[in-house]
C-alpha cells in the first residue's frame, strides 16, 4: 500500500474546504441579488395570476361562448379507431380554453409592460428636463473673459 503524505492531504483538504466556502458565498450573493429576487416574486405572482385567468376562462368566458353558440366548449371527439373501455378522446374544448388563457395572459402582460415602459420613459424625460434646467446661462462678460483666457493659453 502506498504511503499518503499527510501534509499534502491537509493542503488538499484545506483548498477544497476553502472552495466550498467560496461557492456558498457566491451562491448567497447570487440569490440575494435584486434581479433574482424580482424574478422569484414575478414567478410566484404569475402562477397565482394564471389561476385567476383560468378561473375567469372556465367560469365566465366558456359559459358565455356556450350560451351564444349553443355548444359546450368542453367538448370531446371520440377517435374512430378506438372504442370500448380503451376509447380515446380529443379534448378540443380544453385546448380552446388553454388558448383563451394564453391570449388573456399575453394581453395583460403586454399592457403591464407598456405601462412600465411608459413610467420609465416619463422618469427619463423628467431627469432630462432637470439636467437641462441645471444649465447655467453665462453672461456676456463671462464669455468674453473665457475667450481672452483661451487666447492667452494659445500664446503660451
Amino acid at each position: 500500500m502506498a504511503k499518503i503524505d499527510k501534509e499534502k492531504l491537509k493542503s488538499v483538504a484545506g483548498s477544497v474546504a476553502g472552495k466550498g466556502k467560496g461557492f456558498l458565498t457566491e451562491f448567497k450573493e447570487f440569490v440575494l441579488r435584486g434581479n433574482v429576487m424580482d424574478m422569484a416574486v414575478g414567478v410566484i405572482i404569475g402562477g397565482a395570476f394564471a389561476t385567476i385567468v383560468t378561473a375567469l376562462t372556465n367560469d365566465f368566458i366558456n359559459p358565455l361562448i356556450n350560451s351564444i353558440g349553443g355548444a359546450e366548449i368542453g367538448g370531446q371527439i371520440l377517435l374512430p379507431w378506438t372504442s370500448g373501455e380503451g376509447a380515446q378522446y380529443l379534448l378540443w374544448g380544453d385546448f380552446v380554453t388553454s388558448v383563451i388563457n394564453f391570449l388573456i395572459m399575453a394581453f395583460i402582460l403586454f399592457l403591464m409592460l407598456k405601462f412600465v415602459n411608459g413610467l420609465v420613459a416619463l422618469t427619463k424625460k423628467k431627469k432630462e428636463e432637470e439636467d437641462e434646467s441645471e444649465v447655467v446661462i453665462k453672461s456676456d462678460e463671462t464669455i468674453l473673459l473665457e475667450q481672452i483666457l483661451a487666447e492667452l493659453k494659445k500664446k503660451k
